[in-house]
């Protein structure tokens, strides 16, 4: 009986671990309506600090979802439903290797939940006097995606620096 148990358990592990979607972060669910995730925001103490319209969309600009390095998060809803949410995250005081590092962290930790990400984009901007950066990978499973993308401006001596996930019903 226990082995039954614990096969089980593996199973479900296993199986979870490449699922049918990419399901959004902070359980959500795609299609949740704008209302239940207000209320989820209000409960979690997050402050909602900007409403744009555009293109039939709706974008919620959210800062004080506790998650480490997590600057602000921007809900997307189509129809009033969930479809997109973006992460952003900025560490300060870090250097180049550490987000090379953190990049490299949860590139592999997708990679082993999602099977291996494909790059889709690469490019160094070094024609102005500001240096832009932009590596980005992205995942697709059933009819969801998820992107990571590491982005920065620099102008010695100020430099920008950001990484984003970005979770998306397609």
């Amino acid at each position: 009986m226990r082995f039954l148990a614990a096969a089980s358990a593996l199973f479900l592990a296993v199986s979870s671990i490449h699922a049918d979607e990419i399901p959004p972060p902070f359980g959500f669910r795609w299609n949740d309506s704008m209302q239940r995730v207000e209320r989820a925001l209000k409960g979690a103490k997050a402050r909602i600090l900007d409403r744009a319209q555009s293109e039939g969309r709706e974008t919620w600009t959210v800062e004080g979802l506790i998650h480490p390095g997590l600057k602000r998060t921007l809900f997307t809803f189509k129809g009033g439903l969930l479809s997109q949410v973006e992460l952003q995250y900025e560490y300060p005081g870090w250097n180049l290797e550490h987000y090379n590092n953190r990049m490299g962290e949860v590139r592999r930790y997708f990679d082993a939940k999602f099977g291996t990400g494909r790059l889709i984009s690469r490019s160094r901007d070094n024609d102005t006097d500001v240096i832009q950066t932009l590596v980005g990978y992205q995942w697709v499973v059933g009819k969801s995606a998820l992107e990571l993308f590491y982005f920065s401006a620099q102008k010695e001596p100020n430099v920008y620096r950001n990484i984003t996930v970005t979770y998306k019903a397609i």
